[in-house]
């Protein structure tokens, strides 16, 4: 879990997608400036890159409100965690009467901006 030295952050929970395919649209992501992130984002195609798109800017919306001097291109995406969720178990029916387990998978992404003066870890 992120701390709030780390800067202004957003969560979105119970995404109903795995966290193995929006790890690595995270990690492009992760230490760049906010407005080349939202670019990014924008040109990956990935339902994973819309999800994220969406809590980005969230983490930047709750800076600049918090802070009405802050600018944009202040900003930079210092923290991305994509956590696995509670799975949704299902049946899987199969041939001769028999079933196996189905798991849908969810995550919870957490993501902080900082202003680009502060200290990195």
């Amino acid at each position: 879990m992120i701390d709030a030295a780390k800067g202004h952050t957003a969560r979105a929970q119970y995404i109903r997608m795995s966290p193995r395919k929006v790890r690595p649209i995270a990690d492009t992501v992760r230490r760049k400036p906010y407005v080349e992130a939202l670019a990014l984002l924008d040109a990956l195609p990935n339902k994973g890159a819309k999800v994220l798109r969406k809590v980005v800017k969230s983490a930047a919306d709750n800076a600049l409100v918090q802070n009405e001097n802050l600018d944009e291109e202040a900003l930079y995406v210092s923290h991305v965690e994509v956590n696995e969720a509670p799975r949704m178990k299902r049946i899987w029916i199969r041939g001769r009467g028999r079933a196996d387990r189905l798991l849908k998978r969810m995550c919870h992404i957490v993501v902080a901006v900082a202003t680009v003066g502060e200290d990195e870890e």
